[in-house]
């Protein structure tokens, strides 16, 4: 069940509208509550007010005095006129307002019932009653109403209807392009992130890897993407399927669209300052690396580690669960970068350009064991380009460097568009 509440200064159109409901024969009224009554049970707007008059009198100096609240619960839920004036009572009661005078209003004039409340939010001496936090408290309400009445949650259904279900690729499953399919076609409409090596740091937790691969097709250069499954260790298995497989949305041209916008809207996200925090006092409050991660994953917060051959740690990508974020640590700050965790956990000594180019590891700690980053295996390279036309697997670090190079690219289109 949801609650709106409203204000206003009009109590005499607030009443109105809800008795031209009942004019229209869509709408009743179910329950009064310190009104004065009629010897018909009938009212109109003007009899309705007089109720209100004392209070309005005595008013100080609200200007927004006239209370209007809708309960709405689920289309599906089927409630009788009796829940509804317990829900009424109770609602008002909770909420500070059960001494008032308050009319109930049912309304059918669309397709699920709902009710209307009318009152003001003054007492007899004028006094205004207090909102403070009312919104939570609202809530908080209706969550106790869902459950007396047995009405269905609005906050689970609103859950369920915005977090689509992804579920990791499982090799032996078998239909493998159906399972990659369920994932990379809509992933891309939940989450925001800004880099490729940041999509595949999410594409991990479902045993997926994306790879560029460009190169030239009958006398034409092509780039797109090719789709690896992957086992749990992050290792690819099976073959590789083509971006065009999975619609527009998996594709290079719109991912790297989808890094551009974002990078506009990530960058004064709240919740951005607000994941820094919780990632520094983790990383304070934890001895190691798996204290961290546990600490983090009570937030709603999944971990990626990537490490080369030496144990190293290079790249820190932390995904929120609840924003639907995706964020290199080095974007968060120098307080989150791969040197601050490399330092405090591995105490390493200096590492050289070479060995940073060491085949590389990632780590995916939140529910799987450690994951591997992909990287073409040479004796499939010849299957690939027959496969693909010609075309060959682009390897990359998946560092910072691939956003450098993207942000270039970007800049050479701009140069050519004002030639």
């Amino acid at each position: 069940m949801v609650a709106k509440i409203g204000r206003s200064s009009n109590l005499f159109g607030t009443l109105s509208y809800n008795n031209l409901k009942i004019e229209k024969e869509k709408g009743e009224i179910l329950l009064t509550n310190k009104m004065i009554e009629t010897a018909d049970g009938s009212y109109t707007a003007s009899q309705l007010a007089k109720s209100f008059e004392p209070y309005l009198s005595a008013n100080r100096n609200t200007e927004k005095h006239t209370l209007h609240i809708s309960l709405n619960p689920d289309p599906e839920d089927n409630v009788s006129d009796g829940k509804y004036r317990q829900m009424a009572q109770q609602y008002m009661q909770e909420m500070g307002y059960g001494e008032q005078p308050f009319v109930v209003f049912k309304h059918t004039d669309i397709d699920r019932s709902h009710i209307h409340i009318v009152s003001v939010c003054v007492d007899e001496e004028g006094k205004k009653i207090s909102d403070k936090f009312e919104k939570v408290r609202s809530m908080k309400i209706c969550r106790e109403l869902e459950k007396q009445f047995g009405l269905i949650s609005a906050l689970e259904k609103e859950n369920k209807l915005n977090s689509p279900i992804f579920k990791a690729v499982d090799y032996k499953r078998g239909d493998i392009k159906s399972q990659i399919a369920s994932v990379v076609r809509h992933i891309s409409s939940q989450y925001q992130f800004q880099s490729l090596g940041e999509y595949n740091a999410l594409l991990s937790l479902y045993n997926i890897t994306a790879e560029k691969v460009e190169g030239e097709l009958q006398g034409h250069l092509q780039k797109g993407l090719l789709y690896f499954p992957t086992d749990r260790k992050g290792k690819k298995i099976g073959k590789p399927f083509k971006a065009s497989l999975f619609g527009k949305k998996a594709g290079l041209g719109s991912l790297e669209k989808h890094f551009e916008s974002n990078k506009a809207k990530m960058k004064n996200l709240r919740t951005k300052e607000k994941l820094q925090e919780k990632i520094i006092l983790s990383l304070q409050s934890s001895n190691n690396e798996k204290s961290f991660i546990k600490k983090l994953q009570k937030e709603g917060i999944d971990t990626v580690i990537r490490k080369n051959a030496q144990e190293r740690i290079y790249g820190m990508i932390f995904i929120d669960q609840q924003s639907k974020t995706v964020w290199n640590g080095s974007r968060l700050g120098k307080e989150c970068s791969a040197n601050v965790f490399n330092d405090k956990w591995n105490n390493p000594s200096k590492k050289t350009d070479e060995e940073m180019k060491d085949q590389h590891t990632l780590h995916l700690r939140p529910t799987q064991n450690s994951h591997h980053l992909f990287t073409a295996v040479e004796s499939s390279r010849d299957s690939f380009f027959e496969s693909f036309g010609g075309i060959l697997p682009t390897l990359s670090d998946e560092n910072d460097h691939e956003e450098i190079e993207f942000a270039n690219r970007m800049k050479k289109r701009k140069i050519r568009k004002r030639r």
